[in-house]
């Protein structure tokens, strides 16, 4: 398939403000999918134990689980590769079926373009795959080149690009089709900061024009930034599931990390000591001070603070709130 240049670029300028609003978007508290007791197994290994998950629509959520728990067999089975051998899929209300590949786009981790391909050739052979028109996957096309930035790029070959750059145009056939259903597998593999950070920006954008976006990662900073509800898989079983912050909530210590300029370091440990559980923090900070962690138990932060405060300058006083990565790594521990 050929295009001329000059034609592609000065169509560029024509539809540089193309509206990105998905098809039969319904923001809302559904689930857009349901995975109802699900189970794989290759032989005599077990990939998937009567696993169970909702995914709320227009929301970002985070699908988590050590390499090997079971995340990308389940994957495949959202995306039709493989089948289950129990339980359900059900997609918008709608049992799985065919037709639905076209509302679901997804992003694999190990990357799938055709290297001795011309760019341009292949996102418009992708498009025309998922349902779109040749008209319509080139309007598409050009607003995605034009704001990536990547107008030049239509007639180089995968193989010319380096990997950043081979991502975005992987990133671009992905969404072009504006699926309902999002799947990223590790999408940030192999960009800089400056190009992570503009494909989390690019993820963001789309969730609030209505696409729900499943989202796998050991980048667990990427999960605190993105995800509204997230998912723990370990060894086939799912071991967490719900909203960020309630999971968080459900893991908090009521521990605080305290940093205190005083004289009287010896009287502030024996007055703490004697109703608090204290130990060495590590925080990073500015000041010189002595660094604590301290929990509560049964008391409250206001009983701590009057005590610090008696004994000297309180430069940091803040709840321990536990991360995505020490849940994950709490959960994944405790349960071998």
């Amino acid at each position: 398939m050929q295009i001329r240049v000059g034609f592609f670029c000065n169509k560029f300028a024509e539809n540089r403000h193309i509206p990105y609003i998905y098809q039969n978007s319904k923001l809302g508290m559904s689930n857009i999918l349901e995975v109802r007791q699900v189970v794989k197994q290759y032989g005599d290994y077990t990939a998937l134990n009567q696993v169970s998950l909702s995914v709320p629509k227009g929301s970002i959520y985070g699908l988590l689980g050590p390499n090997g728990a079971g995340k990308t067999s389940l994957i495949r089975i959202i995306n039709q590769i493989t089948m289950p051998d129990s339980g359900e899929i059900w997609l918008d209300n709608e049992k799985l079926q065919p037709k639905h590949i076209q509302h679901i786009g997804y992003l694999p981790e190990e990357r799938g373009l055709y290297k001795s391909m011309k760019v341009g050739e292949q996102c418009l052979y992708l498009a025309q795959l998922k349902g779109l028109s040749k008209e319509e996957a080139k309007k598409q096309l050009i607003y995605w080149f034009d704001k990536f930035e990547i107008q030049g790029w239509w007639n180089k070959k995968i193989e010319e690009l380096s990997k950043g750059m081979a991502q975005k145009v992987q990133f671009i056939v992905t969404v072009l089709h504006k699926p309902k259903l999002l799947i990223f597998d590790e999408p940030f593999s192999g960009f800089d900061p400056v190009n992570a950070n503009l494909i989390k920006d690019e993820i963001l954008a789309l969730k609030k024009q209505g696409a729900t976006i499943i989202f796998s990662t050991h980048r667990m900073e990427s999960v605190e930034e993105l995800c509204d509800d997230i998912a723990l898989i370990h060894k086939a079983n799912k071991l967490i599931e719900g909203k960020l912050i309630d999971v968080k909530k459900a893991h908090r210590t009521n521990s605080f990390e305290v940093g205190i300029q005083t004289n009287d370091v010896e009287g502030l440990m024996f007055q703490i000591t004697q109703k608090f559980s204290v130990q060495t923090a590590h925080f990073k900070s500015l000041n010189e001070e002595l660094k604590l962690e301290i929990a509560l138990g049964n008391a409250s932060s206001n009983e701590l603070l009057a005590i610090l405060t008696n004994k000297g300058i309180v430069t940091h006083f803040v709840e321990k709130i536990p991360t995505a990565n020490d849940i994950f790594i709490k959960t994944v521990s405790e349960s071998k």
